[in-house]
């Protein structure tokens, strides 16, 4: 269904009219595919059900800190139900005339550009509680912030560029250096903080488990009908739901499950400050 629309408004577009689906069109479309409205679907129930269960489980939590971790993970199926209901709906998709040079130049190819709209706003949540696992400095916690949300807006960028084939790409290469920034912090930085703050078995896991998920999104970005259209966008989207199932609600519940088990250990934790020496981080307030 979806390559026999794509091929149609090819068809027109070399007479020179654009065709325009309109967002009853694109849902119908959407739905019509059953492969890839199933990738939508499961994880709306996924990211569902994954609330019900965070909520209960951080129900006797007391520790500000450990609050705050349940919050910053909460946060992450909350925007993926969010934002997968945007996709089923049609609502932030659309299909983009891919340029000349792509493999697919010439053809509408349906963009799925809602889900760097729920990276920009899930990962950071992720990378919030992480953070505060590991003990982070305010310095090392902003730094990967604004470069996870810059590695999300750059790869939406990426997506969306039409004009040219090769800005498509150095788009892409910028999100990929954007990455790069991340990595650093999760894979050098953080392990001593946690190693420091006695969280390291516990984050060294998460870490494991974040990183490589996380390098299956640009690879299969590649891969798809956004890059080199080796694979087709039913198979992307659902490439991209396994890795968010692993990424976001398994990644979740083992954090979450350890911190209800360990909130003594996050209330010994240091506040958030800037050296990790102490001297210029957060000291208690004078009574």
């Amino acid at each position: 269904m979806l390559e026999a629309i794509a091929g149609d408004m090819a068809a027109i577009a070399q007479f020179g009219t654009f065709l325009e689906m309109t967002q009853p069109e694109i849902f119908e479309a959407v739905q019509d595919d059953a492969l890839l409205s199933a990738s939508f679907w499961v994880n709306i129930a996924l990211a569902g059900l994954s609330i019900l269960l965070f909520v209960y489980m951080g129900r006797n939590v007391k520790d500000p800190r450990a609050q705050l971790i349940f919050v910053a993970t909460l946060m992450v199926p909350l925007v993926s139900i969010s934002s997968y209901t945007g996709l089923v709906s049609g609502l932030t998709i659309s299909f983009l005339e891919m340029p000349a040079g792509h493999a697919l130049a010439g053809e509408e190819v349906l963009t799925m550009w809602g889900r760097y709209l729920t990276w920009a706003l899930s990962t950071p949540m992720i990378l919030l509680a992480l953070g505060l696992l590991a003990g982070s400095n305010a310095t090392d916690l902003f730094t990967i912030l604004v470069a996870d949300i810059s590695m999300c807006v750059t790869g939406l960028a990426a997506a969306l560029t039409v004009s040219s084939h090769g800005l498509r790409w150095f788009w892409y290469f910028i999100s990929c250096m954007f990455f790069l920034v991340v990595l650093y912090v999760l894979l050098v930085k953080w392990p001593e903080d946690a190693k420091a703050n006695g969280t390291a078995e516990i984050f060294n896991t998460l870490k494991i488990l974040t990183v490589a998920m996380w390098l299956g999104y640009p690879i299969f970005w590649a891969l798809g009908a956004e890059g080199i259209a080796v694979l087709d966008v039913a198979i992307t989207s659902w490439a991209y739901s396994g890795l968010d199932i692993v990424a976001k609600y398994i990644f979740a519940f083992l954090l979450l499950n350890w911190v209800a088990k360990n909130e003594s250990v996050i209330a010994d934790m240091p506040s958030v400050g800037v050296d990790r020496s102490g001297a210029s981080g957060a000291a208690p307030a004078d009574d």
